[in-house]
């Protein structure tokens, strides 16, 4: 299974250069030289690319693939979707941390087994991190903490949500 490990904000300088928006908790591994990725272009099609080098910019990575090497080259992949695979991902050695592909498909639900919906997607903001649940009523976002999401139990397919009162007023 692949997943988004980062996003190509824009081109950086005349060489090829990408600023790349990270999404990925390790990116000295995903963006290591001679890792290789797919990207997703925004018009569908994919390619592969390899890195030739990788450094921190304001808040972004600055990368160079192998095959661009040249501005208008790197101008065509603004908004490219970078994708790795998750079988590169090594084990989590603490039992509370989860990969966000983890967690997508796992059903929610309340404490006394009542089902909610299907975890979507894990949604990373400045305040912390969000389940994206997908209800019959719509989408709802939990606080993915540990007093609202006591449980979560990837084997069995469920995440157990105590929400607060209010939380699920709006659906």
């Amino acid at each position: 299974m692949d997943v988004v490990v980062g996003r190509v904000a824009k081109a950086h300088g005349i060489t090829g250069e990408l600023a790349v928006d990270v999404r990925t908790d390790s990116p000295e591994m995903r963006f290591a030289i001679g890792a290789t990725m797919q990207a997703r272009l925004r018009d569908g099609t994919s390619r592969s690319l390899t890195v030739s080098a990788a450094r921190p910019h304001a808040g972004r990575l600055l990368v160079r693939f192998s095959e661009v090497v040249t501005r208008d080259a790197a101008e065509a992949l603004r908004g490219t979707l970078l994708l790795g695979s998750t079988d590169d991902l090594p084990p989590t050695e603490d039992p509370d941390e989860f990969y966000d592909h983890e967690l997508e498909g796992l059903t929610a639900e309340l404490v006394d087994g009542t089902k909610l919906g299907t975890v979507k997607e894990v949604v990373h903001g400045p305040g912390g991190e969000l389940l994206v649940v997908i209800r019959d009523s719509g989408e709802a976002l939990i606080p993915f903490v540990r007093e609202i999401v006591p449980t979560v139990d990837v084997r069995g397919g469920r995440v157990v949500v105590d929400p607060p009162e209010g939380l699920l007023d709006a659906d």
